[in-house]
């Protein structure tokens, strides 16, 4: 059965970066403890590129084999692939093009000037490198993540899933194709709400009082149509790693810690 969510809230958008950082190294060198190779899967967003900096800057970085991580994207936006607007500009940017990050093995989502003619061809060929990117132990369609981090939109979207819009709807497969989206640019590819629960621990990532109702509808019991970030959970681990100002909309115990 997923897992159901747990709560924990940072004081700072910078004590969260750097919890989130130190966690994420920590479950990947568990992971290749425990499976040879570690799989992590990644989301955009101003609260993540702090996030990547902190694991730049943390010496723990280095208790993990880099060259046996695989990087995967849960959304990207159908964009050339030297556009301002993909989502893992920032991540090479901030991470992946120095030592020892740049030892990972990425798997990009495809451009718009990459080696597909269309958006569902770039969407179901990303369907095709996650099945081939399968370890042993993964049995299903999907590399079982060991850890997919998720931001949360101020309308409670994650990935490219958007509330009531087509991409909430489409399981037509783990990858698909987003047109029309709410958010520019329009054309996008983005886990479906089945890829994403192919991870083995789903970390929503949150900062600032501009997600605070998004959080709140999210954990609430909304639905995952109108509230997608309401949908994910992990197979393992569900984790809400907010800042204060994030989980300022939550309903609050008599001593003030909030109530999930």
């Amino acid at each position: 059965m997923p897992a159901q969510p747990e709560l924990i809230v940072q004081p700072t958008a910078d004590q969260l970066a750097e919890d989130v950082a130190v966690r994420v190294i920590s479950t990947l060198a568990r992971a290749q403890q425990n499976r040879g190779r570690a799989a992590l899967a990644l989301t955009a967003g101003s609260i993540m590129e702090r996030v990547w900096s902190a694991m730049a800057g943390t010496p723990a970085r280095d208790s993990v084999d880099w060259s046996r991580v695989d990087v995967f994207w849960a959304d990207e936006r159908y964009v050339p692939a030297d556009s301002e607007d993909r989502n893992d500009g920032p991540a090479n940017r901030l991470l992946f093009s120095h030592p020892p990050f740049a030892a990972a093995r990425q798997f990009p989502m495809p451009a718009s000037d990459g080696q597909y003619g269309t958006l569902d061809d770039a969407a179901a060929g990303y369907a095709g490198q996650l099945a081939a990117a399968r370890r042993p132990d993964d049995p299903d369609l999907l590399p079982h993540f060991d850890v997919l981090l998720l931001g949360v939109g101020p309308d409670g979207h994650c990935a490219s899933l958007f509330p009531g819009h087509p991409s909430a709807y489409d399981e037509s497969g783990p990858v698909i194709a987003v047109r029309n989206s709410p958010k520019p640019p329009p054309l996008r590819i983005s886990l479906s709400f089945a890829g994403l629960a192919a991870a083995n621990e789903i970390w929503f990532v949150v900062s600032g009082a501009g997600k605070a109702r998004a959080v709140a509808l999210a954990l609430s019991g909304a639905g995952r149509v109108q509230v997608p970030s309401a949908g994910p959970r992990g197979r393992f681990r569900t984790l809400w790693l907010v800042d204060r100002d994030a989980a300022a909309g939550l309903p609050r115990h008599p001593d003030g810690r909030p109530i999930l």
